[in-house]
């Protein structure tokens, strides 16, 4: 395998850790130009689809939703966010790893997210800088 064969299945695995699959529709909220690049074009090249914008209207499998500490009320956003979902779709809240700038306490997600009505289902590390938490509409709800 070529050096950049390898580093587009390594890219690639990034989307892949997200539980993304290929034809998925994918929408941003929260861009900003901390956010993690490699990150988005890993999940724009797995899924064959752009990233939507937080304006859209269409519906989608996918909310990516980057979040720091200091950018509003969170349950609003997620509030907001689950509109656009699919039946069975999900959310993945990207927030500054501990110890930088813009860190969200896991204890604020999870308050917020169970507000929100959503459940936190998993943690992983989306990028060098950033934690993904999963959240989806408990099952009674979808």
């Amino acid at each position: 395998m070529s050096a950049t064969a390898g580093q587009a299945q390594s890219e690639r695995g990034l989307a892949e850790r997200l539980g993304l699959k290929p034809g998925q529709v994918v929408q941003e909220i929260g861009w900003d130009e901390d956010v993690d690049d490699e990150l988005r074009d890993s999940i724009e090249d797995l899924t064959g689809n752009e990233l939507l914008d937080e304006e859209t209207d269409d519906v989608v499998d996918v909310v990516l939703l980057w979040w720091r500490d200091g950018d509003g009320d969170l349950f609003d956003v997620l509030s907001d966010a689950m509109r656009a979902l699919a039946e069975g779709g999900r959310i993945w809240l990207l927030t500054p790893k501990a110890g930088r700038e813009g860190h969200v306490e896991p204890s604020d997600i999870g308050e917020d997210a169970a507000t929100a009505g959503l459940s936190q289902t998993s943690s992983i590390s989306a990028a060098p800088d950033w934690s993904g938490t999963r959240l989806v509409s408990p099952k009674g709800r979808r």
